[in-house]
C-alpha cells in the first residue's frame, strides 16, 4: 500500500476498475465453465417464456374462444415447462464451484503472500489484517461472488424469457413495461458507488476495531498496572462510535434503494392495468393481458428485485474485499494470485461435491415418537465451518450422530463425498469427537497417534503448538510418560482427544461438545486451528462465540431449524437471538470454569430418551 493511502476512501474509480481489471482474466480462463453454465440456464428461459405465454394462449384460443380443453392443454404445458427448470438448477449448482472455489483459492494464496512479505508497511499489524483476510474476507468474496453469479444468470435467462415473451403477445407492451424499469435501474445505479465508499469505511473501522482488541486482549493486566483504563475505554468508545456511524452511513443509502427497487417492481404491473384501455384498444387481447401481467408479477419484476438487492448487499460488500486484496503483491510467477490452483491439483471433493450431505433426513427414537430431525437438507464443503445451536433436547447431538453415521436415519439418505454413507467408510471419512473423551492407558504419544499411528514427533509437536497441549506435555515430561485417564482432569482429556483428530486431519471433523471443559481461550485457539484444515468442521456449539467464528450457522429447536450467517440469524431467527442473550454473560467470563463432577449433567446434554447409547465414534 502507498504512504498516505487512506483505505477507507480511496481515489474515486480506483476500486471498480482494479477489481474489473484481474476480473477479466480470472473469467477468460473459465470460459468453459461460463457457457456450461450458461447451458443448464436455457432451460429456465423456456420454462419463464411458455409461463406468460401458456396463460395467454389459455384464455384467448381456449377459455375465452369456448374450447376448454384447448385451454387445459396450454395450462399443462406450461406446468410441465417448470419440471426442466428444476433439473437446471441441479446442473448450475453442479458448475457453480468451478467458478467459485477458485476464486477463494486465488484470495488466500494472496492473503498468504502478503503476511509473508510483510507488504502493510506501516498501515496496519500484518497478522491481524492477513488472518483477516484468510478466514473471513475469503468467505465473504466466496459467498458474495457466488450469489452474484447464481442471480445474474438468473436475471439474464428470466428476463430475456420475459421480454421474449411480451414481444411475442405485442410490441407495444414494451412501451409500458420498460421505462419504469430502466428510471429504477438508473437510480440503483446511482447508488453503487456511495454505498461501496460507505462499506469500505465500514470494513475499515471494523478491521481497526478488530485490531484494537486484539492489543487490549493481550494488555490488560499491563493496562490495570499503569492505570490507564480511562484512556483505553475512551479509544475503544471512539472506534466503536466510529463503526456505529459508517453503518448508520451505510444505512442511509440503503433506504435510498428500497425507492429503487419499488419503482422497478410495483410501477410496471400498476401501468399495464392502467394503460390496459389502449392496449386492447390497438390490437393486444385479454389473453395478452392476462399474460403480460404473469410475465411481470411472477417472472421480471422478482428477477429484476432479486438482482438489485444482491448487488446492493453482497455485491457491494464483494467489491469492497476484492479491492482490498488487489494492492497485495503478486505470489511468485509460478502461482498467480488471481488464477486457483489448476483442477487438477485440487480434491474432486473441493470441487464440487459435498464432504458430508443430508437430503431429507428424518429420525425419531422410535416408530410412534416425534421425529427430532423433520426432513432435514444440509451440505457441507470442505474447508467449511458450520456451528450447530440450539437449546437442550434439540437434537444437536442427534443431528451430529447421524451426519456421522453412529445413528441411521429414520428416513432419508446421507451421503458423504458424493456416496451414500457406510459404516465400512467410516473410519477414512469422519471424526466424530463426543464430550466425554476417551483416554486409554498407554503413552502420550500412544493416545494422540491413536487414529494415525505414522505420526511423527515434528508433526505431533506442530499439533501441540496449534492446538494448545504445551501445558500438559510440559506437565507429563516427554510423549512416552504413561497417561493415567483418571488423573487427567476433563479438560485434559478432551486437549488429547482434540490432538489426536487434528493429526488425523479427516475430511470431516464433527465436534459434539467436544471443548465443554475448555475455557473460552483455550476453546478459541483449538477451534482456530481446526478451521485451518482442508476438511469440514461441525462443531456442536456451547457458547454463542463458537458459533460466531463459523462461516454458517445453524440454530435447531426440535425438527425447525435455520442456516445462515450469525448476521443474518440475528435478523430472521428469534431463537438465535435469545440465545444470543441468554449466552452473552458466560461469553464475556473469560475465566476458566471448575471441573464439573462426572455425575453432574453436562450444560447442553440433549434429553432426548435413547433405547441405547450411540457406539464409541474413536
Amino acid at each position: 500500500m502507498k504512504p498516505g493511502h487512506d483505505p477507507a476512501h480511496p481515489p474515486r474509480d480506483t476500486a471498480l476498475r482494479r477489481v474489473a481489471r484481474e476480473a477479466r482474466p480470472f473469467l477468460r480462463a473459465r470460459t468453459g465453465a461460463i457457457l456450461r453454465l450458461s447451458g443448464w440456464s436455457l432451460l429456465e428461459f423456456a420454462q419463464t417464456f411458455l409461463s406468460g405465454y401458456g396463460v395467454a394462449r389459455a384464455l384467448d384460443d381456449g377459455f375465452l374462444a369456448g374450447r376448454p380443453a384447448t385451454g387445459l392443454l396450454w395450462l399443462a404445458v406450461a406446468a410441465v415447462a417448470v419440471l426442466p427448470s428444476v433439473l437446471a438448477a441441479r446442473g448450475v449448482f453442479g458448475r457453480l464451484a468451478d467458478l467459485v472455489e477458485p476464486l477463494r483459492d486465488g484470495l488466500v494464496r494472496r492473503a498468504v503472500a502478503r503476511a509473508l512479505s510483510g507488504a502493510l508497511g506501516r498501515s496496519g499489524d500484518v497478522s491481524t489484517r492477513s488472518l483477516s483476510q484468510v478466514t473471513h474476507q475469503s468467505e465473504i468474496a466466496r459467498d458474495g461472488w457466488a450469489g452474484l453469479v447464481l442471480t445474474l444468470r438468473s436475471f439474464v435467462f428470466t428476463a430475456a424469457g420475459a421480454v421474449t415473451g411480451l414481444l411475442a403477445l405485442s410490441p407495444a407492451l414494451l412501451l409500458i413495461v420498460l421505462p419504469p424499469l430502466v428510471l429504477g435501474a438508473a437510480l440503483f445505479l446511482g447508488t453503487l458507488p456511495p454505498m461501496a465508499a460507505r462499506q469500505r469505511a465500514y470494513l475499515a473501522a471494523d478491521e481497526a476495531y478488530a485490531a484494537h482488541a486484539g492489543e487490549l486482549a493481550a494488555s490488560v493486566r499491563d493496562i490495570a498496572a499503569a492505570g490507564t483504563a480511562g484512556r483505553t475505554v475512551a479509544e475503544s468508545r471512539a472506534l466503536a462510535d466510529a463503526q456505529l456511524a459508517a453503518s448508520r452511513s451505510l444505512a442511509r443509502w440503503s433506504s435510498v434503494r428500497v425507492v429503487a427497487l419499488a419503482v422497478c417492481g410495483r410501477f410496471p404491473p400498476l401501468l399495464l392495468l392502467l394503460g390496459a384501455p389502449w392496449l386492447l384498444r390497438n390490437g393486444l387481447t385479454p389473453g395478452g393481458l392476462v399474460g403480460a401481467l404473469t410475465y411481470l408479477t411472477q417472472a421480471l419484476a422478482p428477477a429484476v428485485q432479486a438482482l438489485m438487492t444482491m448487488l446492493g448487499t453482497a455485491g457491494g460488500r464483494l467489491v469492497v474485499v476484492l479491492d482490498r486484496f488487489t494492492d497485495a503483491p503478486p505470489p511468485p510467477a509460478d502461482e498467480p494470485a488471481r488464477e486457483a490452483a489448476p483442477p487438477a491439483s485440487r480434491s474432486a471433493a473441493r470441487e464440487a461435491t459435498p464432504v458430508a450431505e443430508l437430503h431429507e433426513v428424518t429420525f425419531a427414537y422410535g416408530p410412534r415418537a416425534h421425529p427430532v430431525l423433520d426432513r432435514l437438507s444440509l451440505a457441507v464443503g470442505a474447508g467449511e465451518h458450520l456451528a450447530v445451536v440450539g437449546p437442550s433436547g434439540s437434537g444437536k447431538s442427534t443431528l451430529a450422530a447421524v451426519l456421522a453415521g453412529t445413528e441411521r436415519p429414520t428416513g432419508g439418505a446421507v451421503r458423504w463425498r458424493g456416496r451414500p454413507a457406510r459404516p465400512a467408510d467410516a473410519t477414512s471419512v469422519r471424526v466424530l469427537l463426543p464430550q466425554h473423551a476417551y483416554v486409554f492407558s498407554g503413552s502420550l504419544r500412544d493416545n494422540l497417534r491413536y487414529l494415525r499411528p505414522d505420526a511423527r514427533d515434528r508433526e505431533i509437536a506442530a499439533m501441540a503448538d496449534a492446538v494448545g497441549l504445551e501445558a500438559l506435555l510440559s506437565r507429563l515430561g516427554s510423549l512416552d510418560t504413561a497417561v493415567e485417564p483418571d488423573r487427567l482432569s476433563q479438560g485434559e482429556r478432551q486437549l488429547v482427544a482434540l490432538g489426536r483428530a487434528y493429526l488425523a486431519a479427516p475430511p470431516l471433523l464433527i465436534l459434539d461438545e467436544a471443548t465443554s471443559r475448555l475455557d473460552p481461550a483455550a476453546e478459541t485457539r483449538a477451534e482456530l486451528a481446526f478451521a485451518t484444515l482442508p476438511g469440514a468442521l461441525v462443531v456442536v456449539a456451547h457458547r454463542l462465540s463458537s458459533a460466531r467464528r463459523a462461516d454458517r450457522t445453524l440454530v435447531m429447536d426440535g425438527p425447525r431449524t435455520r442456516c445462515g450467517t450469525p448476521a443474518e440469524l440475528l435478523r430472521s431467527s428469534a431463537l438465535y437471538r435469545d440465545l444470543s442473550g441468554l449466552w452473552e454473560p458466560e461469553e464475556a467470563d473469560t475465566v476458566p470454569e471448575p471441573e464439573a463432577p462426572e455425575e453432574a449433567p453436562r450444560r447442553g446434554e440433549e434429553r432426548a430418551i435413547r433405547s441405547t447409547p450411540p457406539p464409541s465414534p474413536v
